[in-house]
């Protein structure tokens, strides 16, 4: 399903877009569920002891019809191709991830990007705590989104090698004082696609959703995918960036 050269490419880039990967019938079962909890049910789940806040669709995101879209599409072939055949455990739970249209007046903000696992204080972690969780992002587009500005999910390419080198200087202690900003080599990059397509990303590439300027919601889903030899909290990984990739290891020996 992933041929050499792509591989290559999610190692020099730190990500890979494939198209068609989910069928456009799933695609639709889990927008239409996900647009009728938006009008009916709002936003839910909120737990301060658990440091999180209220979020729309939280009654959905175990299941059946959201954590399928990943583990039996192919979804997971791709994430196996990569982290190794057989390494990516199941899905329990997906991030739905509507980004909204800016008001028509609003200017929109920059692009600034974080990595995950950072606390936040709302974000699932109290301040000054932070790990690595996962090994591997799956974004699936639930709707075409074909322009970018459109609440895109953005990536810096190559950012997970300037972060690995980072780590190596200064440690990744330096986390538990937030988001590192560095400079990056590379500009950010907005990705269009259709529904179905399918992004894989490294967990240590710099991303965000990037703000939305079209008239329509940008649905997608989005799974933090682990291999099955991760263990907590996963340090090792911001400076070994590729220990859990046996997919690749053939292009990087």
């Amino acid at each position: 399903m992933i041929s050499d050269t792509q591989k290559q490419e999610f190692i020099d880039r730190g990500f890979l877009q494939l198209t068609e990967v989910v069928p456009r019938g799933m695609c639709d079962a889990a927008l239409q569920a996900i647009n009728h909890s938006i009008g009916n049910v709002g936003k839910t789940g909120g737990d301060p002891e658990r440091f999180t806040v209220d979020q729309f669709c939280y009654e959905l995101a175990n299941q059946p019809m959201m954590i399928d879209v990943f583990n039996k599409t192919g979804v997971r072939q791709a994430a196996d191709a990569l982290m190794g055949e057989g390494c990516m455990l199941p899905v329990e739970r997906v991030q739905i991830a509507p980004r909204f249209p800016l008001a028509p007046d609003q200017e929109p903000p920059g692009l600034h990007g974080h990595i995950d696992g950072i606390g936040g204080g709302n974000n699932g972690t109290a301040k000054g705590i932070y790990t690595r969780s996962f090994t591997l992002f799956a974004v699936v587009y639930l709707a075409d989104v074909p322009e970018t500005e459109s609440g895109n999910f953005t990536v810096w390419p190559g950012s997970h090698w300037e972060l690995q080198e980072y780590f190596r200087d200064v440690g990744h202690e330096v986390l538990s004082q937030g988001v590192p900003h560095i400079h990056h080599a590379q500009e950010p990059v907005m990705i269009t696609g259709k529904a179905g397509d399918i992004v894989l990303a490294h967990h240590l590439i710099q991303h965000e959703g990037g703000y939305n300027l079209s008239p329509n919601v940008r649905h997608a889903l989005i799974c933090r995918l682990r291999h099955r030899d991760w263990v907590a909290p996963g340090y090792d990984a911001y400076t070994n960036i590729w220990d859990e990739w046996s997919g690749l290891k053939e292009l990087r020996d």
